[in-house]
């Protein structure tokens, strides 16, 4: 849609607004953990979780405070993940988002309490008493970030992927790592979008559910052929790190122009997934951005 970018714009706007007022203002003891929880969240990213709570949440006419709470604690828990995952236990990475990252810029154990906190401020947003009309939808929320976090989701996909580090995974244990690393918690923005407002009809529910798990793949299979074919200045993120340490990947698997071609039938399959739902469009926008970004 032509307002496409206004509407980016809008929500990227709101979303900062408000991870500015969530995060503690580093005067506040203890200075270097909060002054750090803000360097690792604020000013970088492209914020495509909170964008997809925000379309999603279009679909059930909800509130865009109510939305606003749902993309922040999603995107708290997806920063806690690369504080985290950046650290020499993990992937050992220097670069994030165009600067140092959080235990270069800081140190090791500043870093870990860093994730920590961020991590258990994501759900201190969400379980907000009064938040949502109903107290059971709220719980719904909870509930479903945390499964899309923890060792079922996003942590459990982490796992698999240090396990398999030296190996070549076939493409349905690629496809199971990459379900629960990326895609759970991009799985769950869409849903807690959609259960932000209006109730849907469970079929409505099961076609977007079924678009989060493959723009979820998408995004993965995108950042795979991203680190092969671009540099660290456009990425903001070491290049070419994937190959360096024997990490199987979609392109290593299926070769760069078979991995294109995946991406495409995932971004096909996910625009027939919302082709029924009403108000979907922001959605499909989200999709096709995700199939051609850059960075």
């Amino acid at each position: 849609m032509p307002d496409f970018q206004a509407w980016t714009t809008r929500v990227l706007t709101r979303t900062e607004d408000a991870l500015q007022h969530l995060l503690p203002l580093p005067s506040i003891a203890p200075e270097r953990l909060h002054a750090a929880m803000r360097y690792a969240v604020l000013e970088g990213g492209k914020r495509v979780r909170p964008l997809l709570v925000h379309a999603a949440g279009e679909i059930a006419r909800a509130d865009a405070g109510v939305l606003d709470a749902a993309a922040c604690s999603v995107e708290l828990v997806h920063a806690y993940s690369l504080v985290h995952d950046d650290m020499p236990c993990m992937d050992d990475d220097t670069l994030r988002r165009g600067k140092p990252t959080v235990h270069v810029q800081y140190d090791d154990a500043t870093a870990l309490l860093v994730g920590d906190a961020l991590q258990t401020l994501a759900f201190q947003t969400l379980a907000r008493p009064g938040l949502l009309e109903h107290p059971g939808t709220q719980v719904e929320l909870l509930h479903d970030l945390a499964v899309a976090s923890g060792s079922r989701g996003m942590a459990g996909g982490q796992a698999i992927d240090l396990a398999s580090v030296g190996r070549q995974l076939d493409r349905a244990e690629l496809e199971f790592m990459h379900i629960h690393k990326t895609g759970a918690l991009i799985r769950c923005a869409v849903m807690m979008g959609a259960r932000c407002g209006e109730p849907l009809e469970l079929t409505t529910l099961d076609r977007l559910d079924h678009f989060g798990k493959r723009i979820g793949l998408l995004f993965q299979v995108i950042d795979d052929i991203l680190d092969a074919e671009s540099d660290t200045a456009t990425l903001g993120k070491t290049a070419g790190k994937d190959a360096a340490h024997d990490k199987p990947t979609y392109v290593s698997l299926l070769g760069l122009a078979d991995a294109r071609r995946l991406a495409d039938e995932l971004l096909d399959q996910a625009l027939e997934d919302l082709s029924a739902i009403p108000r979907s469009e922001r959605l499909a926008d989200l999709a096709r951005f995700i199939a051609r970004r850059r960075f």
